[in-house]
């Protein structure tokens, strides 16, 4: 038995804030940004809505998607930096609101590494037959920890979340290979104390070196080689950093996934959305190998290689 995704959601606000928004708001340019990160416009979430409004949604569809009821779940993960306050935990709030009554509820903190750490202790879960349904969920509300009269990192960050349900697959599907990292000697390159705060130079080198060593150290614990690979999921922070990784595996540009240009960086958000919206365009096809990396605060990595499907 493997530990795969069997469910998938995801929510987004509807407000739109596009780089032209921010050249009325700060000393920026549309041009500059685009080039600098691939972004071209970002989600933020009204004052109304917590980051436990956005998880519950998402998480709803991807019970859906599952077809597993809310007394099933036996575990809610939420992976955030930005909960809405610090207990109770966005996870017991999401386990009330849904109803999993039978469901442990834990908060995970890795940044925008989050939803890998996620993924990979529920995949522990499942395939010691503790558990068999899990949901894991990445929300973010960054638009609250965000210096809007920063120029540098104000332009970066979006609002969203994105949830799974990993439970049992087949054999030769799910997850295959997994790496987890922390490096906290590098937290003072980015952190939090009011706001978000980063030395873009200093977390620029250090998410190429992981990205791109964590992508291929996961195709080789699987078994596998580059030339396996079907598609590349990179955490959505800035696309010289996703096609640095890209570069690494020698995928062509079509076989990476790319919504950064729509959400911003979504941190551990990031991988779900992707992942959501290349499964709905069909990019993503049952018996594909897929390869996801994160990076963020602490500083953290993870990565998984798996074979989709259930």
């Amino acid at each position: 038995m493997g530990a795969g995704v069997i469910g998938i959601g995801k929510y987004v606000p509807k407000e739109v804030l596009t780089n032209k928004d921010l050249e009325q708001m700060m000393d920026t340019s549309d041009e500059w940004i685009r080039t600098r990160t691939g972004i071209e416009e970002r989600r933020i979430a009204s004052d109304d809505i917590n980051t436990s409004d956005m998880a519950y949604e998402a998480a709803k569809q991807a019970l859906d998607d599952a077809g597993v009821l809310p007394e099933e779940i036996d575990m809610v993960m939420v992976a955030t930096v930005t909960p809405d306050r610090p207990f109770p935990t966005v996870s017991c709030i999401l386990q009330d609101r849904l109803g999993c009554k039978n469901a442990a509820a834990m908060d995970l903190s890795a940044a925008c590494a989050g939803f890998m750490y996620g993924m990979i202790t529920a995949k522990q879960f499942i395939e010691t037959g503790s558990y068999k349904n899990i949901l894991v969920v990445g929300a973010e509300k960054l638009s609250k920890i965000t210096d809007w009269n920063d120029r540098n990192t104000a332009v970066l960050f979006g609002d969203g979340a994105g949830a799974v349900v990993i439970g049992p697959v087949a054999e030769d599907k799910g997850i295959l290979s997994f790496e987890l990292g922390s490096d906290g000697s590098g937290g003072k390159y980015l952190y939090q104390d009011q706001y978000i705060t980063m030395n873009g130079r200093e977390v620029f080198k250090f998410a190429v070196r992981k990205m791109g060593d964590a992508s291929v150290n996961v195709i080789e614990k699987a078994g596998l080689t580059k030339d396996d690979v079907d598609f590349l999921i990179p955490h959505q922070a800035n696309i010289r950093i996703m096609e640095s990784s890209r570069e690494r595996l020698e995928l062509p540009e079509e076989k990476m996934s790319k919504s950064i240009h729509k959400y911003g960086n979504t941190s551990s958000a990031s991988i779900p959305l992707s992942l959501y919206d290349d499964l709905e365009s069909g990019k993503i096809k049952d018996g594909d190998i897929v390869v996801m990396v994160g990076f963020g605060g602490g500083l953290t990595w993870g990565a998984i290689a798996m074979k989709w499907g259930k």
